[in-house]
């Protein structure tokens, strides 16, 4: 799946970007993965120049990895730190409930302080507690843990008799693409379609409810496509053919197949990436467009993720699920120069796409990114001079992976200026003239 999200906050002109097209994260052993894991399924179509050398100074700067290894929080709502997130993973190893046996993570994340805590501190003060909350599977439950990074500990430890539905993870996604072809009544549907397995991509769109017979369990339904020919393998869906999956025992709970009759659309023309294009695409040249800024950037980052901007300062971060989290808002009065609070936290908590098809195989398509998926989760690096122009700032998201390991999302957020444009409207009395 393929989805992109632009954040703009017009009240400082700036454009907070990251791009997410379905990108998930690597399940890797190794403590500080700085790449993201591209699956069979995950193609960009934006990132025409993706490939070629860096042009510039300040590209080649912009790519540059950076070392999270040793950074520190500064603020009260920093994320967690490649250190504390490995200190997480050693206190749940020496947890008594997971000594035998270490559960899935499915997310590691800063528990903030409280708000009230958060306004009362200020720059020089003493660092508030450090806490993170943890969603981890184990054994048919969710575990949803708070460890309390000060002393070591674990002060909470919530358990769901089921697991409940926790949003899809990348073992989840892969672990549900291979069921299918462990089915009998699936390999004899597709061979009767004439289709070969070795060109088969399968993967659940969208977790959900689907009904009350499977009330309390993790269910997903499987769809598969023909990537036969063509990398746009959305283009070529095997119609009707669903498998509903239980995401514990990675068991086929219903199987159904109702549109064989229905024929597989054709390749031809489906590639759509731009080396596969025998053609220019026919349109008027455009002239060169080139906006400067001699004297660089107006804005300026202090301790990794606070911002400031003529007279605007706020928080800013990366987040596994909401993708970028701006907090503590705030602009400087220009009368008596106070600092005003204009938003305590704000974030896009969810992209809902509903195809509201009645069909078996439609009706349950209702993709939340956010909540299934993660926006942070799903980033790739952005593109200098592509998806960002120069003077970007850019900011990794740091997050764990299932076995959690921090692992980086690099270049996940780029930060810059962007011209608002002229006045919009102007307004003047003609009649004064009249009466002068």
């Amino acid at each position: 799946m393929e989805k992109s999200s632009c954040i703009h906050f017009c009240f400082i002109s700036c454009l907070v970007l990251f791009i997410v097209v379905g990108s998930w994260y690597r399940s890797t052993n190794s403590s500080l993965p700085n790449s993201t894991l591209q699956t069979p399924w995950s193609t960009s179509k934006n990132r025409i120049f993706s490939n070629s050398k860096a042009s510039s100074v300040l590209e080649t700067q912009a790519q540059t990895s950076i070392d999270h290894s040793a950074e520190a929080p500064h603020h009260p709502l920093d994320p967690l730190t490649v250190q504390e997130i490995n200190k997480v993973r050693t206190i749940l190893s020496s947890y008594e409930p997971f000594s035998f046996t270490f559960p899935t993570i499915h997310t590691v994340q800063l528990d903030e302080p409280d708000k009230v805590q958060v306004l009362k501190w200020s720059k020089g003060d003493a660092l508030l507690p450090r806490k993170a909350q943890v969603l981890a599977l184990l054994n048919g439950q969710s575990h949803v843990l708070t460890v309390d990074l000060d002393s070591s500990s674990i002060t909470s430890h919530a358990i769901n008799s089921s697991s409940g539905y926790p949003m899809l993870s990348v073992d989840d996604i892969l672990a549900a693409s291979k069921v299918p072809f462990s089915n009998a009544e699936f390999n004899k549907s597709i061979a009767a379609r004439g289709v070969s397995s070795s060109d088969l991509i399968c993967l659940p769109p969208s977790a959900g409810w689907f009904g009350p017979n499977e009330e309390g369990k993790r269910v997903v339904k499987v769809l598969c496509y023909s990537k036969e020919s063509t990398p746009n393998f959305y283009m070529r869906p095997i119609e009707g053919l669903v498998m509903t999956v239980d995401l514990d025992t990675l068991e086929v709970l219903k199987f159904s197949d109702t549109g064989r009759e229905i024929p597989i659309p054709k390749s031809t023309d489906t590639d759509y990436r731009y080396t596969a294009q025998t053609k220019e695409p026919q349109m008027e040249p455009l002239n060169p467009i080139s906006i400067e800024q001699p004297k660089g950037p107006s804005f300026r980052v202090e301790d990794g993720h606070i911002v400031k901007w003529a007279n605007w300062v706020f928080h800013l971060k990366a987040d596994h699920r909401a993708g970028l989290v701006i907090s503590r808002v705030m602009v400087r009065d220009s009368e008596n120069g106070e600092l005003r609070d204009v938003m305590y936290k704000g974030f896009a908590s969810e992209f809902f796409v509903p195809y509201m098809d009645l069909d078996e195989s439609w009706y349950f398509k209702s993709y939340m990114d956010a909540g299934e998926y993660g926006l942070g989760m799903s980033a790739l690096p952005l593109v200098p001079l592509n998806d960002c122009p120069r003077h970007s700032y850019y900011m990794d998201g740091i997050f764990a992976t299932p076995d959690g390991n921090p692992f980086v999302q690099p270049n996940m957020i780029c930060l810059f200026e962007r011209y608002a444009g002229d006045i919009s409207w102007r307004h003047s009395e003609g009649l004064l003239t009249d009466f002068q």
